[in-house]
């Protein structure tokens, strides 16, 4: 049972796939709670396409995702927000982040950040595995702007040290169903939030969208869970605000295998084509 934020606030919630291939019943499960988390309360669900990788994402999946969801009966607002035309937005919330030296250049390409891990003794570790060790983090100003001046190729990172000096005391974060949640950014370290070829991460552009749709419940799942206390320090960076948050389970195959787009797993596409109707899909992830 979800809840309006306030008496006079309603739920505001989002759908935000990538087009990077076509969805699949975990993908219809998270659209499907986001939508009734809106309709319960007379709320407002949102469609929009996180499209900042223009090498992997494609029109014909942004398509796909609109028939896909059409058929699941789903009714979404208008204009759909793609990411992919407002890079502008995220640069200038780069740019707040550079002022309050919360980011700094990361120059290690992904194989010496290996061999640094390797050889340190002890390597921090996230969920995810080992964290950046911050080779970057301890370069001098001159000695970035430098490597900079001079093309080379760099990422930026957030600063966690700084971060949380200029945040302060860092506020629990509430998930429905887990309840309050103490926020630890240190589980992912110093993330990135842009790099050369793509500038913005998933980690800057989801807080900026958020904020700025006025997304007040956030559902997704549970493999975006620990991501969630990165964005809380990017939120109050920023001045936005924090939704509730719902990370649900994830919807596996009779192997155990979670649905994913890796996994091959059965798309909707190929489901309607075998005949399946939109409640029979409802009524199989559990729904």
């Amino acid at each position: 049972m979800y809840r309006a934020v306030s008496e006079k606030t309603p739920v505001i919630s989002r759908f935000a796939p990538s087009p990077t291939g076509l969805l699949h019943m975990g993908h219809a499960y998270s659209a499907i709670l986001a939508y009734r988390a809106t309709t319960e309360y007379a709320g407002r669900f949102i469609l929009r396409i996180e499209d900042i990788d223009t090498n992997r994402c494609k029109p014909e999946f942004i398509d796909a995702i609109y028939e896909d969801l059409t058929w699941l009966g789903l009714q979404w607002e208008q204009p759909v927000r793609l990411q992919s035309e407002h890079f502008t937005d995220y640069q200038a919330a780069l740019d707040v982040l550079k002022e309050k030296k919360a980011v700094y250049p990361c120059f290690c390409t992904r194989s010496e950040i290996i061999a640094e891990i390797e050889k340190a003794q002890s390597a921090p570790h996230g969920p995810d595995g080992p964290l950046y060790p911050g080779t970057c983090k301890h370069l001098t100003q001159p000695e970035r702007d430098v490597r900079i001046r001079s093309g080379e190729a760099h990422a930026w990172r957030l600063n966690l040290n700084t971060a949380l000096s200029v945040i302060g005391p860092l506020p629990d974060w509430c998930d429905r169903e887990k309840g309050p949640i103490k926020t630890t950014p240190s589980l992912l370290g110093d993330i990135v939030l842009a790099r050369k070829d793509t500038p913005t991460s998933y980690h800057l552009s989801v807080v900026v969208d958020d904020a700025h749709q006025n997304i007040n419940h956030i559902v997704r799942g549970n493999d975006l869970f620990h991501a969630t206390h990165a964005h809380i320090v990017l939120q109050k960076l920023l001045g936005l605000p924090t939704p509730t948050y719902h990370h649900h389970s994830l919807l596996t195959d009779k192997n155990g295998e979670r649905f994913a787009k890796r996994n091959r797993s059965a798309t909707l596409k190929s489901l309607r084509e075998t005949g399946m109707n939109a409640a029979d899909l409802i009524a199989q992830i559990g729904l």
